[in-house]
């Protein structure tokens, strides 16, 4: 078993504020990492997808009278969104009596739902906390399988290439006919198969919703429709154009990626590392697993965006912490990169006070120019000694 770093984060959640919100696609550990809290914690769990499970906290008070000594934990919460309203006087209850923290775990795998209905009815009662696949740092091995095979449990520790890509297959399929229909609009699982795949071999481009909408004979409205909710399922990321007013003409545009670079590959029907390294994704791929890695070690309050100019002038990605502090990162995958004249151009539009690039060695050296070259594992080691800093 793989230990994931966010699970020391959520105890603390835990000892801090009466209801924690772990968030997160499916099958990326949000439930095994609520069983090993349960281990040391007097606590009960409910699947929210199963019928009786659903049924026992219809009436929620009545539930927690029963269990009021104990953490409830609610998994796929998103089913039941209403339960949101008579927790705040639960909560609000329990602080009377001198209860003020570990009341609440609710698991969900959707975020639209989740956010709205207890933003309005907890807020100042609720810790959000993201739980993205495994990260290389927790990983620890062989970073290329970690690329190939993506961050879901289940897809990394498969016994075999071919075992993993059949699992992986087999999420995309369960997702199109049975997950999104129960959580989203009722769309054709052909279409949305079409739209997710030709997002895959756009893997890391600047969104062009004209051209996707033309491809799949829909309109740009219906592709903004899709684009939401892939995003709010937690499966796409888009990627914000850095657009505060510096005087010059930029692209407004978000970047888009699949999240897991596993199901990139499983869409495109990429099988093996040799078949990966020779396909036109294999780029944005790199990118969008890199930036996603980053993120995972980022504090919530971290902004990510990319910088582009219609002039070349360009920043793969530009962290945004506390007191406006910026890093402008730059994404290669050569084992021995060189920087274009657009990342100078765009760092010099922009003023970092850090300059990165991202490459697949292990050394890390000066390019000059005030731009340090570096590993991944060693540049999520920055992100989160400076997180760390920024939240104390």
């Amino acid at each position: 078993m793989i230990k994931r770093i966010l699970e020391t984060k959520i105890r603390e959640a835990l000892l801090r504020s009466p209801a924690v919100a772990l968030l997160g696609p499916r099958q990326v550990g949000k439930t095994t990492i609520a069983f090993n809290i349960s281990e040391k914690t007097p606590s009960v769990y409910l699947d929210l997808e199963s019928t009786l499970d659903l049924q026992k906290v219809r009436d929620i008070m009545s539930f927690h009278d029963a269990n009021k000594d104990r953490l409830i934990i609610l998994d796929e919460i998103q089913r039941l969104p209403e339960v949101f309203s008579p927790l705040r006087g639960i909560i609000d209850q329990e602080r009377r009596k001198g209860k003020k923290s570990g009341q609440f775990l609710f698991l969900g795998s959707a975020s639209i739902d989740l956010l709205r209905q207890s933003s309005e009815s907890l807020a100042g009662r609720i810790a959000y906390l993201e739980l993205f696949g495994i990260n290389l740092l927790e990983y620890g091995y062989n970073i290329n399988t970690l690329w190939l095979r993506g961050g879901f449990p289940e897809s990394l520790l498969a016994s075999s290439e071919k075992n993993s890509l059949e699992w992986r297959l087999d999420f995309i399929k369960t997702y199109l006919e049975r997950d999104i229909p129960q959580l989203g609009p009722r769309i054709p699982a052909q279409t949305l198969e079409r739209f997710w795949t030709m997002l895959a071999h756009h893997q890391g481009t600047v969104l062009n919703a004209a051209n996707l909408a033309r491809n799949l004979d829909v309109s740009g409205v219906t592709i903004g429709r899709y684009l939401d909710l892939m995003t709010d399922l937690l499966l796409i990321r888009r990627l914000k154009p850095w657009t505060f007013n510096i005087g010059k003409r930029l692209v407004r545009s978000p970047k888009i990626y699949i999240r897991d670079s596993g199901i990139t590959h499983a869409l495109l029907n990429i099988a093996d590392h040799n078949q990966l390294l020779g396909h036109p994704v294999v780029g944005g791929s790199w990118e969008g697993f890199v930036i996603e890695n980053i993120l995972s070690v980022a504090h919530a309050g971290v902004q990510a965006f990319y910088y582009g100019t219609p002039g070349g002038a360009e920043i793969d990605l530009v962290l945004e912490f506390s007191g406006s502090e910026k890093w402008a990162i730059e994404i290669k995958r050569s084992s021995s990169p060189s920087l274009s004249k657009g990342f100078h151009i765009a760092c010099n539009d922009i003023k970092p006070e850090r300059r990165y690039a991202v490459y697949a060695g292990t050394d890390s050296f000066s390019l000059g120019n005030g731009v340090n070259a570096i590993s991944l594992s060693d540049l999520m080691q920055e992100v989160t000694n400076k997180s760390s800093f920024t939240i104390t």
